[in-house]
């Protein structure tokens, strides 16, 4: 608990008043397996992706409600077993799904106002995409290893 200072004056030291203190560095980071609905206090969180249990759909705040969040997700494990779907309540989303090219054709999927992005199940664990609302719509940026990894709907 908080020591107050009639407490540190009765021989008690300042090692007592971090005993209260939080030491947690940096964002939760918190694992999702089954279909989940997001909250503003979700915001800045890290979420990882597992589907083994089967496909399901995460679904963000509605953009009305979006401005200045920021939602991450960490693809958890190699080839998902299923789809994963991020959905927004609109098409509002925008923005560039990058993926490595390992042949010649384009190596970015573009999100122009689209609902929905999917994490497909040849994504590798690590692959990456994250959400920012304005109030007004999602931007999204993402970075996988393989193409295939993202899709928009």
């Amino acid at each position: 608990a908080v020591k107050t200072l009639a407490n540190l004056k009765t021989g008690r030291d300042f090692g007592d008043v971090l005993d209260s203190v939080s030491t947690r560095i940096g964002p939760a980071v918190v694992a999702i397996t089954a279909a989940t609905t997001l909250t503003r206090e979700d915001s800045g969180k890290i979420f990882t992706l597992d589907s083994a249990g089967g496909a399901y759909a995460i679904t963000l705040p509605t953009v009305a409600d979006s401005a200045g969040l920021v939602f991450k997700f960490i693809v958890l494990e190699n080839t998902p077993t299923q789809d994963i779907t991020i959905s927004s309540n609109a098409a509002n989303i925008f923005g560039n799904l990058m993926i490595q090219s390992d042949t010649n054709e384009d190596n970015r999927v573009a999100a122009a106002g689209v609902t929905s992005v999917l994490v497909d199940q040849v994504a590798l664990k690590g692959d990456m995409v994250e959400f920012i609302g304005t109030g007004v719509n999602y931007f999204v940026q993402g970075f996988a290893q393989v193409q295939g990894a993202f899709t928009t709907a």
